[in-house]
């Protein structure tokens, strides 16, 4: 089992990084994904429990269903299909810093469907969501950019 935990801080209050969090149509515009597709709404809340999300790159096309949601605090994850992973989750926490602002933190857990390649999967995923962490963190302080995300 694979384990990452990165961390990003936003000035951003926690009520904007989740709406962009939330709301994975704002992806493209701000993080290293090309396209997003909501392939199925979440039961009750279109972007909530049961949504099935999908990022899309020049090389991967990953499918993610969202398993919880704590408004302003917390999105988690898992992953349906699309890289050779299994068991994967991730969790984003979000939680004020103590400056002000809020800090990102974003962690998953994964088994490599090829062990022997735990390193390499280890050391992409931890690049990927550091950047997709400090991403989410800067397109947050931008207010024309949280506007653009459902509420």
């Amino acid at each position: 089992m694979q384990q990452i935990d990165v961390e990003a801080i936003s000035r951003a209050a926690p009520a904007d990084v989740f709406r962009l969090l939330r709301d994975g149509s704002t992806w493209p515009r701000w993080s290293l994904f090309d396209a997003f597709e909501l392939e199925r709404e979440g039961a009750g809340d279109r972007l909530g429990v049961g949504a099935i999300r999908v990022f899309v790159t020049r090389v991967s096309r990953a499918r993610e269903e969202v398993v919880e949601l704590i408004p302003d605090r917390r999105l988690s994850y898992i992953l349906l299909s699309g890289l050779p992973l299994e068991d994967y989750r991730a969790d984003v926490d979000l939680s004020p810093a103590p400056d002000g602002g809020t800090t990102i933190r974003w962690r998953s857990r994964f088994r490599p469907k090829h062990p022997i390649l735990g390193w390499f999967w280890r050391g992409l995923m931890t690049r990927t969501l550091t950047d997709v962490a400090r991403q989410l963190a800067k397109a947050a302080e931008d207010p024309a950019m949280v506007r653009l995300a459902e509420r």
